[in-house]
């Protein structure tokens, strides 16, 4: 592979070139009327004689001098305008994972030097804050997985070192060893949803969200009517563009959440909209406006022990965020008067203009 030729250097040779160039063409304009005047033929017919030979032979000696001047002007002419960029990209080099430093402030001599800083300065920041989230979420996770561990563990040396362990406490051990067992299931495929749910939807296909509400109502109503919970729907044909799977989960986990934080004889209304609009409102604990966003954050609970798993993982409100990003839907949440939440979701519409940056909707 041929090396390729750096920015100053092909800077020099263009200003070299340019400065040939005009200089020939200026000696053009200037020599051939001359040369010509001079080969015309005397009055007693012998040709008139010059000196522009020698004038040539020192034209051309002035413009490879020239030439080469200009190319050394434009070495240093380009050097001097690309130092900054050449602090930027020493700066860039020595960061990492660990030194995610601010780019340098460059002189702003020229606007698009300082635009570049700029630039950097904010995917820093982003890349900051997604690391930083990602350290949380890999720790939240560890203490998630290690808390059903750690008990799992304690069951079976109090099981073992019981001299008087029957058929009985040894099974009763097994169930409850089972049950912790179902919940890391659970919590590994809220992982694997929460996973998914940040990367960016691949295939747009049309479906019906009112369809996915009904199926998650449906789903829910038993566990609803234990609690005494009155769920109330109303659904209107809703043409979504997305990805099925990740927006059913979106309403799964919205419905969940919903009758999970609610209280004894509560409500859960579940609407649809024409305009692609989900909404799901629940009475439940009062929740104070300023702990909502924190709600939507991984493993995060109101007012819970993190050791209780009664009330979930802290994932549910976390998988909506996720997918809602990733299908480019905004979300909102707001208190509820009654209590619990109000939250809504926009899907996009499902035609072509909603797409037109994605795969074509297929039907």
């Amino acid at each position: 592979m041929r090396p390729r030729r750096r920015l100053r250097t092909r800077l020099a040779f263009l200003h070299g070139g340019v400065a040939f160039a005009g200089g020939v063409l200026l000696l053009a304009f200037l020599d051939v009327p001359l040369l010509a005047a001079g080969h015309t033929t005397g009055p007693g017919g012998d040709r008139s004689t010059s000196n522009l030979g020698e004038v040539l032979r020192y034209d051309a000696v002035a413009l490879v001098a020239i030439a080469g001047l200009s190319g050394v002007v434009g070495w240093l002419i380009a050097g001097r305008a690309l130092r900054p960029l050449a602090v930027l990209t020493a700066s860039a080099r020595n960061m990492s994972a660990d030194n995610l430093t601010a780019a340098p402030r460059v002189p702003a001599v020229y606007r698009e030097f300082d635009e570049l800083a700029g630039t950097l300065d904010g995917l820093l920041y982003r890349l900051h804050g997604a690391l930083t989230a990602q350290r949380l979420f890999v720790a939240n996770a560890s203490h998630e997985l290690r808390t059903p561990l750690t008990v799992q563990r304690t069951l079976l040396q109090l099981a073992v070192a019981d001299p008087a362990a029957t058929a009985e406490t040894l099974r009763g051990a097994c169930h409850e060893l089972l049950d912790l067992g179902r919940q890391q299931e659970h919590l590994l495929d809220a992982l694997l949803t929460l996973a998914g749910g940040y990367r960016p939807v691949e295939r747009w296909e049309r479906f019906d969200l009112a369809g996915l509400a009904r199926k998650a109502a449906l789903d829910q109503r038993a566990a609803a009517e234990e609690r005494g919970i009155r769920v109330s729907t109303e659904l209107e044909p809703a043409a979504v563009a997305g990805d099925p799977t990740l927006a059913a989960s979106l309403v799964t986990n919205l419905v969940d959440n919903a009758v999970r934080h609610n209280v004894a004889g509560g409500t859960v209304e579940i609407a649809t909209t024409a305009s692609g609009r989900l909404a799901v409102r629940n009475t439940g604990r009062p929740v104070p406006p300023g702990e909502i966003g924190r709600l939507f954050q991984p493993f995060q609970r109101l007012g819970a022990d993190r050791t209780d798993q009664t009330d979930g993982h802290g994932l549910g409100l976390a998988i909506v965020a996720a997918i809602a990003h990733a299908h480019r839907a905004p979300l909102t949440a707001h208190p509820g008067p009654h209590g619990g939440l109000q939250i809504t979701v926009d899907f996009p519409p499902a035609h072509g203009e909603a797409m037109a940056d994605d795969e074509p909707a297929s039907t």
